[in-house]
This record gives C-alpha cells, structure tokens and sequence, in this order.
C-alpha cells in the first residue's frame, strides 16, 4: 500500500490565513482585481479550477474572461493527448501581448502537463512571461504562491515529482448551481501503457468516507441536483483506507442522502468493475442509470499491449451483467484507433465488439505518444492517413448506432433534469444522460420534469414537457 500524505489543519490554516491577507491588500484597491481561469482536459480538471476560483474569490478577486483585463490568469492544463498540449503552448504564447499591455499581470500555468518530464524547463527557457508553474500535487499551496507575487518574488516552480496528497477544505466557487462535481480520490496506480495520468497525478489516494459524505450531503443541501463522483478510476475508491468502505458502498451511503437529485460517476475500469458495483446501482433509487466504461480496444493482444488487464470476452461479460441489473442502462465508453502495431484485422475487432454492444456514445480517439509512458517507444509501421480512416470509419458506425438509439426513444415520456440554455433551447438530461433540447420557460432551470420526447438525432433528443 503506498504511504497516504494527508496536508494537516496546520497547514491548511496557514493557507487560510495568506487568503485572509491578500484580501485585505486587494480591499484597499480603488478597484476590485481580476482574475481569469482557462481549463483543459477531464472533469478532475474542472473540480481544481473550481478549487482555484474559489481561492481567488477568498482572496478579493472578481472573474473576469477578458485576458486584457485580468490581474491574474491561471492556465490549468492537459497532458493526456498531444493536441490540448499544443494548444496550451498556442495559447500561453499569445498571453505576451497581455502581460506586455499589463506589466503587473500575473500568469501562473499549473496542472497535469506541468508534471511531464522536461515541461517545467521548456517554460522556464521559453515562456519568461509566465511567473508561476505548479504541478496538481501543490494546487493547495496556491494562495502562498500568489502572495509571493505580490511581495515581488522571483519566478516560481513547484514540479518536484510527488505519489500525491490529500487536502481537505479548500475553498471551491463551482460552475454551476445545477450540477457539481465532487472528486472522492486523486491519481491512478493502472500503469496503462498509452497513459501519462499516473506519472502526473501520482498514486491513488481516496478521500475518508466522512469527508465525501458530508460534501455530499452540503451539496444536497445547497439544491444540486445533478452530483458527479469523480476519479480517475472510482472503482479502486477505499483500497488505500483503514475502513473496509470500496465504492459500491460509497453509492449506497450517498443514495441515502435525503434530498431529489441524481449521483453520477466516472471513470471506471473494466478490471474492477463487477456485480456488486451494478446491484447498488441497481437498488439506489438516485444512481443514473449510466455508466462510462471505457474498453479502448476489441483486441486481446492490443488490450495486452495497452496493460488493460482485461480481455474482451470479460468486457462482454460485464456489459452483459450491467444489462440484466439495469435492462435501461446506457452505456458509454472510450475507445484509442491507431494503436501502435494495431493490424486491420485488430481493429475490425473493435468495430465487431461496438456492433455487438451497440453502446449509445462513444469518445473515439486517434493514439497520440505521450513521452515517458511505455507505448511512446513501441514500434508504429501505420501511417498517420491509415489510423484517420480507421477512425472515420468507427465514428461513422457508432453515428448509426446513435442516430438508430436515439430514434427509439420518440413517443416515449422520460423524467429529465433542466441544467441550461442554449439559444431558444433549454437543454436537460435523462437519468442516463442524454442530452434532450427543449423550448420551456428559464424559470425551470434546475428542476426534474417530464418530458415526451417528439424528435432526435445523432447527437442529441427533442422534446416537449408534458
């Protein structure tokens, strides 16, 4: 079991105090300061800038989405795929027109990518502009480096490799008064090989049941409707504490939190993912009926390759058992084309295993190398146009497959959740998560109603309240 690192009250505290501080600084500026927040990458992302927002807010700061106006920016970034990295890097470049219209502005970047191997340097070398580089592992320490800034402290790096830690209590402004994310356990201990996550987040560590309950609980108590539980693979949550308490149990205790509101969840393994998790879901009356179970590829020997530990005839048998709990479940998952040694015959793999399971959304992706993981030095004879037709071709079955699902569903009267707006459309959520527009009045943002759903497409459902 590796060693949890708890940040104890006493330095929790200090924190505290350094926000109380720079609040009292920013209160006697003729104007309020301003700070802006940009995201990449996963839903565990989104909960740290939530955490970020929040500091800020304890700090004095207002939100702003002008980078010209902003006193502070803060660039919480993506080391999953090769495409968000070169954004970031697009976009922290362009950040010297800002930070030379405002010399006193300060641009922190931290995140998954600051943790890879040699990032930290590149912008030490390249990127003088940027004052503050920390690694998820410090995001806790955050107002400490903001009031070193302010004090005109040189540039900051905190980047040291780390398994990880745990701090509870921080402070989080959230994005939404519908839905929110709720993080019950950091890093991953998989090693899959394709994968950077464990290397940036480091070892697995579940937040104390207590603490998640109560959480869970303020937030039900706050009127959240929609409460997802985030990890970067849920089912491990409870291996590293004392206290016999795994996930299933953890669904079960949440569900008996009085209140209407829906627990969500992701992401889970295959590998640890089994009945005990399905009948829970089955019997809280409160769990969607979805699960995102990512499978990544219908070949044993790709699965080997990509250390899955799992095989796809127990993938099949998973999916099968889901089903015979939750007949109604809706099923999502990921999927990597193009990786590498992946033959023609290994793919059509894969296309067989999405026509037998007939999933309703697929997140489909071409193989990107991430340096330092292991299939970033596997032989790859396949040409960059060969994985792209293999790609369209998956996108092509599974926007049948959607469309025909989605088709099924006019006529039918479903309870969903009112979460936002777009345009003239109110947009809502079915318990197993699809997206259904319809035209109703604002007011009922973050309300449950029922709707008969008269039209879909691939994408998304149409409906009308009934």
């Amino acid at each position: 079991m590796d060693q949890r690192i708890e940040i104890t009250d006493a330095l929790l505290a200090r924190q505290r105090d350094i926000m109380e501080r720079v609040a009292e600084l920013n209160a006697g500026r003729e104007t309020p300061p301003l700070a802006l927040v940009d995201t990449y990458g996963c839903q565990q992302n989104e909960a740290d800038s939530e955490k970020l927002r929040g500091m800020l807010k304890k700090m004095g700061y207002q939100e702003t989405r002008d980078e010209y106006a902003a006193d502070v920016i803060v660039i919480n970034t993506c080391a999953v795929r090769e495409h968000a990295e070169q954004r970031v890097l697009g976009n922290v470049g362009a950040l010297t027109h800002t930070k030379k219209a405002k010399p006193s502005q300060i641009i922190c970047l931290c995140g998954c990518m600051m943790q890879e191997p040699g990032m930290a340097d590149r912008i030490k070398n390249s990127y003088h502009h940027v004052r503050v580089v920390f690694g998820p592992h410090e995001l806790w320490r955050f107002p400490e480096f903001l009031l070193r800034q302010l004090q005109g402290e040189g540039r900051i790096f905190e980047t040291a490799p780390s398994d990880g830690c745990v701090a509870e209590g921080l402070p989080s402004a959230r994005d939404s008064a519908v839905k929110a994310w709720l993080p019950v356990m950091y890093g991953c201990n998989n090693f899959c090989s394709y994968c950077i996550v464990p290397y940036v987040r480091g070892r697995e560590r579940s937040r104390r049941p207590a603490d998640v309950l109560a959480e869970a609980r303020a937030l039900a108590e706050a009127g959240y409707k929609d409460i997802t539980l985030l990890g970067q693979n849920v089912n491990s949550y409870g291996k590293d504490l004392p206290d016999g308490v795994d996930f299933s149990d953890l669904i079960a205790r949440i569900n008996d939190i009085p209140g209407d509101f829906l627990i969500r969840f992701m992401t889970s393994h295959p590998k640890d993912a089994g009945e005990k998790l399905f009948s829970t879901m089955a019997r809280s009356e409160k769990c969607a009926r979805h699960i995102h179970l990512p499978f990544q590829s219908g070949s044993n020997r790709v699965l080997s390759a990509m250390n899955r530990r799992y095989t796809r005839e127990a993938y099949l048998d998973l999916i099968r058992m889901a089903r015979a709990y939750m007949p109604d479940v809706v099923l999502t998952s990921d999927v990597i084309v193009g990786f590498p040694g992946e033959t023609e015959a290994e793919f059509e793999d894969t296309l067989r295993l999405v026509e037998e399971v007939r999933f309703d959304a697929l997140f489909t992706f071409i193989f990107s190398p991430r340096t330092g993981t292991p299939a970033a030095k596997m032989p790859d004879p396949f040409t960059r146009e060969e994985k792209q037709r293999r790609f369209d071709a998956l996108v092509a079955l599974q926007n049948r497959i959607s469309e025909e699902k989605h088709r099924a569903y006019v006529g039918s009267t479903r309870r969903v959740l009112i979460d936002g707006q777009e345009g003239d459309f109110l947009t809502s959520r079915t318990s197993g998560g699809r997206l259904v527009r319809l035209r109703a009045d604002p007011s009922l943002l973050g309300s449950f109603r029922k709707v008969r759903i008269t039209g879909s497409n691939t994408w998304a459902l149409f409906g009308e309240l009934v």
